[in-house]
């Protein structure tokens, strides 16, 4: 970078996983301009909010249920570490109980 060039920066500011299952994340996505010094300076920050969960659960009309897992290969490796992490066997199974309770 040179002395007034700006640069977008994503950074993975927060992820929570709530009710053991579910996964919060928030991206910040900042603009930054690099002064004559070498330093940067913030010019704005905007945020992106998502949630995961461990599957995508339907139910068909004979109401039989269908599970899918949840795709998390394009998240970003910080969140999929966490995934991975919190998303064990018992946490998919509690999922999938508590998706078919709600009918």
């Amino acid at each position: 970078m040179a002395n007034g060039d700006i640069t977008k920066v994503d950074e993975y500011d927060k992820i929570e996983c709530v009710n053991s299952w579910s996964i919060q994340v928030r991206k910040a996505t900042k603009i930054m301009e690099e002064n004559a010094d070498g330093s940067l300076t913030e010019l704005s920050r905007g945020f992106h909010r998502h949630v995961l969960v461990p599957f995508n659960s339907s139910v068909d009309a004979d109401g039989t249920w269908t599970h899918t897992a949840t795709d998390i290969s394009g998240e970003a490796a910080s969140v999929q570490a966490i995934a991975k992490a919190a998303w064990t066997d018992a946490v998919k199974t509690a999922y999938q109980a508590m998706r078919e309770a709600q009918g």
